[in-house]
């Protein structure tokens, strides 16, 4: 069967593992290949070029000093889109080029079924406008349990760096986890990943909702796997034994008006801790990033795409040649909600450097993980 057939009805190019580019790039800023047609960003001016896939097609951008071809607008960067309906060596051009330099890009937001998106969101909308007594209803039963609701100030993102003076963050949520993907027999140490998820009688369309959300968006996980596999100079299937069994979660999330004098986040510095999480947001700003050089930058908020950035997962098997970004959702005047996908590999994947991502001689930045334990040590150290 074609891969074509695997992936959907969309119309992809046939997969092809014989797409290369360079394995061992560190320096993506002065990457010699780019997409035919394209412009070579020039460090230290400000050239302008146009850089199919990675941005809007004909969006005029700007090189800055790290020749990092991004757009501002009013303040915030505006991130690049990867176009699944684009030529395949466009998008695995812009897949590497966008994960070596920040870590974040765009999909846009038609990539899921309009119905079923909307049904989400609104269902999301609803249970946030109960009244405190029915969300507590499905509260956290225990300290530490993955799934339910969890009230504002709960829980304190920054500690997961290990930043024990950060305070709460300013935000409530409600996750659900891989049962949401059909029912599973939990292998041995997988006992807490698959505790059951929690769903609110006061609002019971939510449930069948956000399944079907679910569902949707991890076959979007395939495909955006199989452009980075081919984008990291991988057959395109190469991902596929790690993912198999995955358990990935998934949170919708209100951050309420604060007073100014609060001087907490709504959500501190962090980075995920999985693979990769595919995030719809409102138009409310708040959402920044740590750029290579320190700087936070704001992303400009798009209601008509996801935002998608790479865990700390991909950071470890590319060595860091692929960003896992710190970043952040700082206070605002106006109520603010976003749902996250956090994609993960399966309990027992093994993480260790790719082959491709190894250069001769050298020696791998991580020590070899399970994906499983590592995220539940990341999140047990925040709530």
């Amino acid at each position: 069967m074609e891969d074509r057939q695997l992936m959907g009805s969309l119309p992809f190019q046939p997969w092809s593992d014989s797409v290369r580019f360079r394995s061992h790039a560190r320096d993506c800023t002065n990457r010699r290949r780019v997409a035919p047609g394209s412009e070579v960003p020039v460090v230290g001016t400000t050239k302008r070029h146009w850089w199919p896939g990675l941005l809007d097609r004909r969006t005029s951008v700007l090189s800055g000093e790290d020749g990092m071809p991004t757009r501002r607008t009013r303040g915030s960067l505006e991130l690049g889109v990867i176009d699944f309906d684009a030529a395949l060596d466009h998008q695995v051009e812009s897949m590497d080029r966008a994960c070596c330099e920040l870590g974040f890009f765009r999909l846009p937001i038609d990539i899921v079924t309009a119905h079923v998106r909307d049904a989400a969101w609104s269902t999301a909308l609803q249970f946030f406008a109960l009244a405190d007594e029915a969300k507590h209803a499905i509260a956290f039963p225990e300290p530490g349990y993955p799934y339910g609701y969890s009230p504002f100030r709960a829980e304190t993102l920054a500690r997961s760096l290990d930043d024990s003076e950060a305070q709460p963050d300013l935000k409530e949520s409600l996750s659900v986890g891989p049962d949401c993907g059909g029912p599973r027999t939990p292998l041995p140490g997988e006992e807490w990943i698959c505790s059951p998820s929690l769903w609110p009688d006061a609002v019971p369309e939510l449930r069948e909702a956000w399944v079907a959300y679910y569902r949707e968006l991890s076959g979007v996980a395939e495909r955006l796997l199989r452009v980075m596999a081919l984008a990291l100079d991988l057959p395109g299937a190469y991902f596929e034994p790690f993912v198999d069994r995955p358990i990935t979660s998934m949170r919708a999330i209100r951050y309420p008006v604060s007073p100014a004098s609060d001087t907490a986040l709504r959500a501190g510095a962090h980075t995920d801790y999985g693979t990769f999480t595919i995030l719809r947001t409102d138009d409310v700003p708040g959402l920044e990033v740590q750029d290579r050089a320190g700087r936070w930058l704001a992303i400009a908020p798009d209601p008509d795409c996801f935002v998608v950035n790479l865990g700390d997962t991909i950071a470890q098997w590319t060595n860091d040649r692929w960003r896992s970004t710190l970043h952040r959702v700082v206070p605002g005047a106006s109520e603010r909600h976003s749902f996250a996908f956090f994609h993960m590999a399966n309990w027992d994947a093994r993480i260790e450097c790719l082959p491709t991502c190894l250069d001769p001689g050298s020696v791998p930045n991580h020590e070899p993980i399970e994906a499983g334990p590592w995220l539940m040590r990341k999140f047990q150290s925040t709530v």
